[in-house]
């Protein structure tokens, strides 16, 4: 009898124990979803909520004064008509090709360079230098660039024709307006590659150079057999994301050359701002959206492909 009543103590009180701990599982659960809350609005506000709104906006002609107006697949069947488009695109896929190949291969390049032993103060100095760019706001920037590249009072020009260079119009010829952008988005963003490719040279193992040098390595040997593999993890995803910035660049192109001259210098997220924004055409201006969202996940899509290849892990 005895022992049937503290068997029973003995559920009651294990019973309490786990209504204990369920209820403190289930505070703690709530806690983490008040924590949680702030950001999940803000996603759902600002990012999945115009997500679905350009996804309905595709199928509908609307210019935001006026109640919007169901034209089914109109908007896309503009897309096929719209040369201007295919214009527009072609400087994208050029700015998107020069500005991710100079990105990674100078961020590559400072990385390795400030990665050398150097007095503190002056590594400290360097690597702030080259980051501060990345800090300092687009527009700010792209004014400063405007001043220096102007073809008749340009810093550039003054300097290019005290060796005897003559003036080059950076920012009103067509030829030059797409690469005087181009130059621009690298000397801004080399800043941020130079990081993360310092973080993956910093995190390669001194003990394997150390090998390498006992087995005879020079130092084009340490960087061909032991940086650069080592180092293609960091790369595959320096040039992922660097390749789907430059896809969306719009402040560059937008207060630099506003586009010009002519559409030279005009890249697709300027083009969609223009549609939608100074046209009023939203139903087009999505169906736009959506031939850029296919062609970055398409693009991503291929590089994780190809990643199997060429990237190395340890």
């Amino acid at each position: 009898m005895q022992t049937s009543v503290s068997s029973g103590m003995t559920q009651t009180q294990s019973t309490k124990r786990r209504g204990r701990s369920a209820g403190l599982q289930s505070r703690e659960a709530l806690a983490g979803y008040a924590f949680i809350l702030p950001a999940l609005l803000t996603l759902t506000i600002f990012l999945i909520l115009p997500i679905l709104a350009s996804a309905v906006l595709i199928f509908m002609e609307y210019d935001i004064l006026s109640p919007a107006k169901w034209v089914g697949l109109a908007n896309l069947k503009r897309l096929v008509s719209d040369n201007r488009m295919l214009l527009i695109y072609r400087n994208t896929l050029v700015f998107v090709v020069g500005a991710t190949f100079l990105n990674n291969i100078g961020g590559l390049m400072l990385a390795m360079g400030v990665n050398r032993a150097m007095p503190g103060v002056l590594r400290y100095l360097l690597r702030t230098a080259i980051f501060f760019p990345v800090l300092t706001t687009t527009a700010s920037l792209a004014l400063v660039w405007q001043f220096l590249l102007t073809q008749d009072r340009g810093v550039i020009n003054y300097l290019l024709s005290q060796i005897g260079v003559d003036p080059v119009p950076w920012l009103s010829s067509s030829t030059w307006a797409l690469r005087s952008v181009i130059l621009y988005d690298v000397w801004k963003s080399l800043g941020f590659l130079m990081v993360l490719y310092l973080a993956g040279l910093q995190g390669i193992p001194e003990s394997l150079y150390e090998a390498a040098r006992i087995d005879g390595a020079n130092r084009w040997q340490l960087t061909r057999y032991v940086t650069l593999p080592l180092i293609t993890p960091t790369a595959f995803f320096a040039i992922v994301i660097s390749l789907i910035g430059a896809g969306q660049v719009f402040d560059n192109a937008f207060v630099l050359t506003g586009g010009g001259p002519g559409d030279a210098s005009r890249l697709i997220v300027l083009y969609i701002y223009e549609v939608g924004f100074k046209r009023f055409e939203m139903g087009y201006a999505a169906a736009l959206s959506l031939t850029l969202f296919a062609i970055l996940i398409a693009l991503t899509m291929l590089q994780f492909v190809m990643a199997r290849r060429w990237v190395h892990y340890e």
